[in-house]
């Protein structure tokens, strides 16, 4: 268990055994100054993921709406456009 002060408030958080040896081994390499550090990091890392994954996520429902706007391809509708940039590049 470990207990950081961020500022106004004290967070307790419970950590396995190898997240515990993981973290202190971070800062024992040298990688962070401290336990909080580390948590910091990967807290940061999974914002970033977070962030990647509603953009993602808002990038499809835009595709999705587009296509339901100006219409669907099939799969051989889009082959036959990809073959026919190929063939026109190659020329």
């Amino acid at each position: 268990m470990l207990t950081f002060n961020g500022g106004a408030v004290a967070t307790t958080i419970d950590l396995t055994p190898e997240l515990e040896r993981f973290a202190q081994e971070c800062v024992d390499d040298g990688l962070y100054n401290d336990v909080s550090d580390v948590i910091r990091s990967g807290l940061r890392l999974l914002q970033e993921q977070q962030e990647a994954r509603r953009a993602f996520e808002a990038t499809l429902r835009e595709a999705e709406e587009e296509a339901d706007r100006d219409g669907w391809l099939t799969t051989d509708e889009v082959m036959a456009d990809l073959d026919a940039v190929i063939k026109k590049h190659r020329r």
